[in-house]
């Protein structure tokens, strides 16, 4: 008979395993959502099964990653970078879709499945880059204010095109176009009006009122109002929570909410939830449409790194911040997965496609942590060197 606090044993032990992990992976000089990630796979196999519990605690996780970076994030800077944003985002869209979409036709010759795979691949989920940077302290450079502003815009293009898509194929199963545009048009407009109401009185009862002992649980409220607001109006919950942070940023209690949450988050909700990623891990399923696998990767790493380079560059940035910027985006996680099973659950795509998709997933989620070390290196060494 199974114990009704089996779920405290294997919280336990993911958190364990999530901070020998991370420990094991800083003393290799990797960043430790790496080590998290891989812990999360070896537990995965046969030791942990990902339940309904330890999802629901990892949704949490990714909330309150999404809020810290918020409440760093400096507002000036991303107002400024709206324009190199955008063309960051469009470039990490159109170049993977149109180079995957076009293989896959050319390999399958079923242009609607073809199709697909292309939005598939424009996903990006930047958790475990927002993550990586804070570690390697550069989540608030000019690149990195980019990679958010950048992920939240192609977040919106990729909810149209699956739209636009699941619209012309399953007519009955798709929203209208408009009316997806109106909701998220009205997600931008709540936030707009609860930030500048929010901010304004924050402001005047700072002078009166002494919030400090209550405020992170006002903090709270405010991010996870925001990200089901933003759920259920068709943006990713983590965008809504992504706001929360950028909006409480902008009050006198900014410090005092980010080292609290953080105290929080990083102590238990965002390490399960990296464990969690690879918990999710199935490698039994890749022996199958390997070959595909591989060439989706491959052109899906291409597109990312080219695209949103090249829209980096077209904005100012030098060769070696587009490189970096194309990197952050590359990481596909949760977002590939569930647009890949809806299409599944559709038939627009088969099981071989959807294992296709999970090597994309598994692989750009594993090596974006090492490659943006890399990439940031030099970056580091000159930091030493301006110091000396």
């Amino acid at each position: 008979m199974e114990s009704k606090m089996l779920f405290l044993l294997q919280i336990g032990i993911l958190l364990l395993g999530a901070n020998f992990g991370g420990w094991v992976s800083a003393r290799l000089k990797q960043p430790a959502v790496l080590g998290q990630i891989l812990v999360g796979v070896i537990l995965g196999m046969g030791i942990i099964k990902e339940t309904e519990l330890i999802h629901h605690i990892s949704e949490i996780g990714v909330i309150f990653l999404m809020f810290i970076a918020g409440l760093e994030t400096d507002v000036e800077e991303l107002k400024a970078s709206k324009s190199s944003s955008s063309a960051i985002a469009l470039g990490g869209v159109l170049l993977p879709l149109v180079m995957v979409s076009g293989a896959a036709y050319l390999i399958t010759g079923k242009m609607v499945s073809s199709i697909f795979l292309g939005i598939v691949s424009t996903a990006t989920s930047v958790s475990i880059s927002v993550q990586t940077l804070r570690e390697l302290g550069h989540l608030r450079t000019k690149q990195g204010v980019g990679i958010l502003g950048a992920a939240i815009i192609d977040d919106i293009i990729g909810i149209i095109l699956l739209t636009v898509m699941i619209g012309m194929v399953k007519p009955s199963a798709g929203s209208n176009v408009l009316i997806v545009l109106l909701k998220i048009a009205a997600f931008f407009a709540i936030t707009f009006f609860i930030g500048t109401v929010l901010v304004k009185m924050l402001r005047r009862v700072s002078k009166a009122i002494n919030l400090n002992d209550k405020i992170v649980v006002y903090a709270i409220v405010c991010c996870f109002v925001l990200a089901f607001v933003s759920e259920e109006l068709g943006v990713a919950a983590i965008t809504g929570a992504y706001f929360a942070g950028v909006i409480l940023s902008l009050t006198p209690y900014h410090h005092k909410i980010s080292y609290d949450i953080q105290l929080v988050a990083y102590s238990f909700f965002t390490p399960i939830f990296f464990v969690g990623i690879g918990l999710g891990v199935h490698l039994g399923s890749l022996g199958h449409a390997l070959g595909f696998g591989v060439l989706l990767l491959v052109l899906g790493i291409i597109g990312k790194i080219v695209g949103c380079g090249l829209g980096a560059k077209l904005t100012g940035f030098n060769n070696r911040h587009a490189f970096q910027i194309g990197i952050g985006m590359i990481p596909r996680a949760e977002v590939a997965i569930i647009i890949a099973n809806l299409g599944l659950q559709m038939d627009i795509i088969g099981s071989d496609d959807f294992t296709s998709v999970i090597l994309l997933v598994i692989v750009t989620t594993l090596i974006t942590p090492s490659l943006l070390k890399l990439a940031f290196r030099e970056e580091k060494k000159e930091l030493v060197v301006e110091g000396s």
